[in-house]
């Protein structure tokens, strides 16, 4: 880590996560969840892939649908997006998602020096069931999400730190929007290696997410 980023962090009080390819991942869920829906519609052309699933995170849900489903009217993309993201809820909050390895014990060894918080592009509900699922509301201080304030990531992130007085973060996520939104809120951005995104521009990059500790 350079001199110039070890003195942004010294007096650091709080990380603030992305949620998809840096704390778990959900895709297969996802995918089960949304094709459930569409194979009901015999105008959808194409099921989603997992391919589909992963290059898509970290948009927000309503570019999603109407990228995929481009062919259709605004009235059905939107009826199609709102039952696949109720299916979704439901689905997640049943089955969870894939924790990456040793996730637990490293939000357990930060909560003891830092707040914690989650910042993602989720559309309302999405982080609600991954805390309350794996009853991970201890380890973290607040949340946000473009799905209840209509924001930008970046704008959310410094919603959250202004909500919170936070005067020193890093933002840990795993896509080029990632860092971006770190650059708007202007704070350190750690690369999750291990995600979805390839990213050619950080601070710092973890291989892993018990390299964050």
């Amino acid at each position: 880590m350079t001199t110039i980023i070890l003195d942004k962090i010294k007096n650091l009080d709080s990380v603030i996560f992305d949620l998809d390819g840096t704390l778990w991942d959900s895709t297969n869920e996802i995918l089960i969840a949304w094709n459930q829906v569409v194979e009901k519609y015999d105008d959808v052309i194409n099921k989603f892939t997992k391919e589909d699933i992963e290059g898509f995170m970290g948009t927000p849900i309503d570019k999603i649908f109407k990228t995929f489903l481009f062919y259709l009217n605004d009235d059905k993309i939107k009826e199609i997006e709102e039952k696949c993201s109720n299916n979704e809820m439901k689905y997640i909050e049943a089955h969870g998602g894939r924790l990456y390895p040793g996730l637990e014990d490293v939000l357990i060894e930060l909560s003891k020096k830092y707040k914690l918080f989650i910042v993602s592009n989720c559309q309302h509900g999405y982080i609600e069931s991954f805390l309350k699922y794996y009853r991970f509301e201890i380890y973290f201080t607040d949340f946000e999400h473009i799905g209840r304030t209509g924001l930008s990531k970046g704008e959310n992130i410094k919603l959250v730190m202004e909500r919170n007085k936070l005067k020193s973060s890093i933002y840990v996520g795993d896509t080029e929007g990632d860092q971006w939104a770190a650059k708007f809120a202007n704070i350190p951005f750690v690369y999750a290696r291990y995600g979805f995104g390839e990213v050619e521009d950080y601070d710092y990059a973890i291989d892993g997410i018990k390299e964050l500790i």
